[in-house]
């Protein structure tokens, strides 16, 4: 149930809207993509990357593209939901609050728009590039829809009513059980993050400690080792929730994300049944209790929908997987400005 400020009706046309115009804005990007390649085949000329801007650090780049379809998304949204709320990754990185804690105020309805996540994908032409497109309702993303052009992709979902694949596919394309001795057997995503600061301890090395983890033949790395099928990164956190969700990837884990990052994605993988808590193991997390991840924590745990199987059902066989990963990563440092 959806809380009484909005009716099941209101919010069925708020989907129907939030789809179509992940639509549209997918169009634009696959528009500003085309029109590189297809102008160099008329004019011979060599591909060029397009222009873009640091923002913190080399590889934490926005486009022109990033800012007219995020544009494009605002105006529309305003037109339409004029009273709603609007956070997008480059209005925010414009304005005048860098160091606001968290970006979500639970009591409006809120859209969070990522016009353009993977943005170095995209100038370099590599598929894995997408618009995300979050409604939430209490501070909770209750609406996702992510569009990859490229792929010719679209996840969409909305509390209540199943997670879709181009609206005919319901996520997960599978329900299979987890591997008993998960993560072995397990695809594992990762990112390695914007954070390439070169310290002994920091971030970047925590990472890849951990990616070895996972990686390494079982009983190596002092019992640490998981033996996963394969890591996988797809340069999107976005699309990484998206193929979660869809059951391709059975592990997905990350910190650094913002709101605009993980909203959409969120919001399908819980509609399709996954599992999502934080990156970091608790205290005593051998036995502790498995939070749910909250939106704004900036760390981020998730494990595929499951199918259940002779021995357990899906969520004992999920909180089975969270606590095997944890055994295996290192925590990560990634505190919210201001915070």
């Amino acid at each position: 149930m959806v809380p009484n400020t909005i009716t099941e009706a209101e919010l069925d046309g708020i989907y129907a809207f939030a789809v179509q115009l992940g639509k549209d804005a997918g169009h634009l990007l696959m528009e500003a993509a085309r029109s590189r390649f297809s102008s160099t085949k008329a004019t011979n000329e060599k591909s060029t990357i397009p222009e873009f801007t640091e923002k913190d650090s080399a590889v934490d780049i926005v486009t022109q593209t990033d800012e007219e379809v995020e544009a494009f998304i605002k105006t529309a949204i305003n037109t339409r939901y004029p009273s709603h709320h609007f956070i997008g990754e480059e209005t925010y990185a414009k304005s005048s609050q860098p160091t606001r804690p968290y970006l979500v105020d639970p009591a409006t309805p809120t859209w969070v728009i990522d016009p353009l996540d993977g943005t170095v994908n995209y100038t370099h032409l590599f598929p894995m590039f997408c618009v995300s497109i979050a409604f939430l309702i209490d501070g909770i993303p209750v609406i996702g829809v992510i569009c990859a052009p490229m792929l010719g992709q679209l996840f969409t979902s909305c509390k209540g009513r199943g997670a879709w694949l181009n609206e005919t596919q319901r996520l997960p394309l599978v329900r299979q059980p987890l591997p008993r001795n998960a993560p072995a057997g397990c695809v594992f995503s990762c990112e390695w993050g914007k954070d390439r600061k070169d310290r002994p301890d920091g971030n970047l090395y925590r990472k890849v400690d951990s990616f070895v983890n996972m990686a390494v033949e079982v009983g190596g790395r002092g019992g640490k080792g998981g033996m996963v099928h394969g890591v996988r990164s797809l340069g999107s956190a976005t699309l990484d929730l998206a193929y979660t969700a869809m059951g391709s990837f059975d592990i997905w884990w990350e910190g650094g994300c913002w709101e605009w990052d993980v909203a959409a994605g969120m919001a399908i993988l819980h509609e399709a049944g996954g599992l999502i808590t934080s990156a970091n193991p608790p205290e005593a997390w051998e036995t502790a209790e498995i939070p749910e991840a909250k939106l704004g924590s900036r760390l981020y745990l998730a494990i595929r929908p499951a199918g259940p199987s002779e021995w357990e059902t899906a969520r004992t066989a999920q909180e089975r997987t969270v606590r095997a990963v944890w055994r295996r990563v290192r925590a990560l440092d990634y505190t919210r400005p201001g915070a």
